[in-house]
């Protein structure tokens, strides 16, 4: 047996309903992947629907399973109110929650405009407030159990410099995962999160280290075991939290890195050899795609 194969039994996740946001790309559609092959039952959410369709349809024909694309801003408390009542609708039920949907920019703080530091907290913490608070009260109101997984990451709680907004957004999120695991266990909801180390994806590594600046600061140096996460296994992990094997886990943030925010806090504290030329030219760039 691998680390690059499925842990879970067949079925695990059997008529399961999952709500996965940002599950259209990357992380979230490794995880949706991996979860529609456990027999469950999948609503993926992003802004772009065109992302989301095709998606969907690449996953029916791979599994055969159900997979539902809803578009949802998540920052807006009336979208997100809408998409899980039409995913709600659509399945009978929503079981499962996994706060997925990020952003993120790498730059100093004093370069941020106020509007891009309260996107990134907009998006991470605000939305995954507004997501939480409507599945929750949901499942309250209904008398029905329920799981939360949010996904953070390692400086939610070593803090990192060049990440600020990132960083104060997830530390929210792992404070109400942990703080919402006692509120509502008496109503049968569970609430865990992963804090997940370098785990690239394309597009997103790709715009947040650009060019040499990939390989001058290369994510599998800073991990002990001298590599980056393989997507199967945060799929695993994921897998296993929203499944009823892990009934007795409750307020848990599992880290996930190979041991790198023990080797060094701070995911991101080693830009600071960075020069002023080449903060000039992100800024540039990243403007520049917004």
């Amino acid at each position: 047996m691998k680390y690059t194969e499925g842990m879970l039994v067949q079925d695990a996740l059997k008529d399961q309903v999952v709500l996965v946001t940002g599950g259209g790309t990357g992380l979230g559609r490794s995880m949706t992947s991996y979860f529609l092959t456990l027999g469950a039952k999948l609503v993926i959410s992003s802004r772009k629907m065109e992302v989301l369709e095709k998606t969907a349809a690449e996953l029916r024909e791979q599994t055969g399973a159900e997979v539902l694309p809803l578009e949802c801003d998540i920052r807006d408390y009336e979208q997100v109110d809408r998409m899980f009542r039409q995913a709600r609708e659509y399945f009978g039920k929503i079981d499962v929650v996994v706060n997925n949907a990020a952003a993120n920019f790498i730059s100093p703080t004093d370069r941020l405009s106020v509007r891009a530091f309260h996107t990134i907290l907009d998006i991470v913490l605000k939305g995954t407030a507004n997501l939480t608070l409507i599945a929750g009260k949901d499942w309250i109101s209904r008398k029905n159990a329920g799981v939360f997984l949010n996904i953070v990451t390692t400086y939610a709680f070593t803090g990192s410099a060049y990440v600020v907004p990132s960083a104060a957004a997830k530390a929210g999120v792992l404070a109400m995962t942990r703080s919402l695991a006692v509120e509502w266990a008496p109503h049968g909801i569970r609430s865990n999160a992963i804090a997940p180390g370098p785990f690239p994806t394309a597009g997103a590594w790709d715009r947040l280290l650009p060019g040499e600046l990939a390989d001058k600061f290369n994510p599998a140096k800073r991990v002990p075991l001298g590599r980056v996460g393989d997507h199967q296994e945060l799929a695993n992990l994921a897998a296993y939290l929203i499944s009823p094997y892990s009934a007795y886990i409750n307020g848990e943030i599992i880290t996930i890195d190979g041991g790198e925010w023990l080797q060094g806090a701070g995911q991101f504290n080693g830009l600071k050899s960075l020069n002023k030329e080449f903060w000039d030219s992100m800024e540039k760039q990243r403007k520049g795609s917004g």
